[in-house]
């Protein structure tokens, strides 16, 4: 299988790594990241409780618990793993110190607590239950976070991975009030982040030192969600207490910052940067302008900054009734996405190059009316990943190179109609990881996926799973 990389897959086999959790149960590996040298994640034994591990895949020193950081069986309460060069900065509970900032380089004497921002056993960061909310944000090499010192309130801070050089950058609702920045975005030249004043939420822009600047100024009772970055330009939703939202951008200050339209029915999702355009999927207009006529259900948009530009690509499903664009990931150019256009080939894999004319479906995964459903696209150096549902053989893992011809399921890592349901891939050295389920429940995985000289050859794709 011929791949536009420097990598791809070796074999067509994937392994499963290690039974964190022997049983049925499994460890449920969660918050995959990449270092550079290792993928730390964090998984619970049944022993320790949901704790940091690491692994370096199908070589080197194998899957281990980095550290018990909480000892017992309760678990840490390990969230917002966030790379910054070698190391992974996250928020733990110890049960000494509360909530606080933790560094990790892979070893249990490098694994600890930074700084006790909030002395004693009251925390610094408050446990988030929105585990794809961005608390944490890497810029320049330094992380930038929301803490509370217990003096100024819920304010931006940064860190370096040491006591010294973990402070406050600066209080912008100054006494014991809080900002509570929180969902993160960046582009090579700030960063913004949502944050709340008194009787207003905003959007800020920071170059990482005082002087934050408030690109976007609303009510308090608007939410404001999914910041999301496309060159030096940043898409956002604001949804102002109505249950619906309108999509906005910003360049950086306030005079670049406007609404570019407003979106009935669910809220705009799957957002991703085509270029220097936003294309995303997006429903409930009624015939194309705001009022009246038939709903044309919920379909694949694009923006290019401007409310002119901001357009539907194509109505996919003609009518009222929605294809349903989801999984929207690029790769070489153009979005792969899942879509059912209602001609009786059920939801399948789709691509589109941002046009009408260029959007098409790519290829019927279950031939005839029924749907592969893919789900989990993502794109690493020239390959798509993902898992499609077939008839008796459940969902399972499938790769592309962006031809029809390159697009196959690997081997079944639960043989039979039962499903792995792979999900959750992420690059770390010679290795894809994710997590699957098989007989010993959800557990961590990973596939070779190196330069074509470095595969052995013994491993290489047999070619006895493609399909025509």
């Amino acid at each position: 299988m011929a791949l536009a990389s420097s990598s791809e897959p070796c074999g067509d086999t994937a392994k499963r790594l290690a039974d964190i959790r022997p049983g049925p149960d499994g460890s449920d590996p969660q918050e995959l990241v990449n270092s550079n040298r290792l993928l730390f994640f964090t998984a619970d034994d049944g022993i320790h409780g949901r704790e940091l591990w690491a692994s370096s895949g199908t070589g080197g020193t194998g899957t281990f618990l980095v550290k018990d950081i909480r000892p017992g069986a309760e678990g840490s309460n390990l969230q917002d793993l966030t790379q910054v060069g070698d190391q992974v900065f996250f928020s733990a509970d110890n049960g000494v110190n509360g909530q606080e900032l933790w560094v990790s380089d892979g070893t249990a004497a490098g694994t600890h607590l930074v700084k006790d921002i909030l002395p004693g056993g009251d925390s610094a960061i408050d446990p988030s239950p929105f585990r794809d909310e961005r608390r944490f944000q890497e810029f320049d090499g330094v992380l930038y976070f929301g803490a509370n010192d217990g003096v100024h309130g819920g304010e931006l801070w940064r860190s370096d991975g040491t006591a010294g050089g973990t402070r406050m950058v600066e209080e912008l609702n100054p006494g014991p009030e809080s900002t509570f920045p929180r969902r993160f975005a960046r582009t090579q030249q700030a960063f913004y982040f949502v944050g709340s004043q008194p009787r207003s939420v905003h959007v800020f822009r920071s170059m990482g030192k005082p002087g934050a600047v408030s690109v976007l100024e609303r009510f308090e009772d608007n939410f404001i969600f999914n910041l999301t970055p496309v060159k030096s330009r940043i898409f956002f939703l604001v949804d102002n207490d109505e249950g619906e939202a309108s999509l906005w951008k910003t360049d950086g200050t306030p005079a670049s910052t406007r609404e570019l339209r407003f979106f009935h029915g669910e809220y705009p999702h799957d957002f991703v940067a085509l270029g220097n355009r936003l294309v995303f999927s997006a429903g409930g207009n009624f015939n194309g302008t705001d009022f009246g006529g038939e709903p044309e259900g919920e379909e694949l948009w694009t923006s290019d900054g401007t409310v002119k530009g901001t357009r539907l690509i194509k109505d996919i499903r003609p009518g009222p009734e929605s294809s349903a664009p989801e999984a929207l990931a690029v790769l070489n150019g153009r979005v792969f996405f899942a879509a059912d256009n209602g001609g009786g080939k059920g939801r399948e894999l789709w691509v589109t190059d941002g046009t009408a004319g260029g959007t098409r479906l790519f290829k019927d995964l279950e031939r005839g009316p029924g749907s592969s459903s893919p789900e989990g696209l993502t794109a690493i150096q020239g390959t798509l990943f993902f898992s499609a549902e077939t008839g008796g053989r459940g969902r399972e893992l499938w790769v592309s190179d962006g031809t029809t011809s390159g697009t196959e399921r690997l081997k079944e890592l639960n043989p039979g109609p039962a499903s792995s349901s792979p999900s959750g891939f992420v690059r770390s050295g010679w290795d894809v990881f994710f997590t699957a389920e098989d007989s010993a429940g959800r557990e961590l995985w990973a596939l070779p996926f190196r330069p074509e000289d470095e595969c052995d050859e013994s491993s290489r794709h047999s070619q006895s799973e493609r399909l025509p």
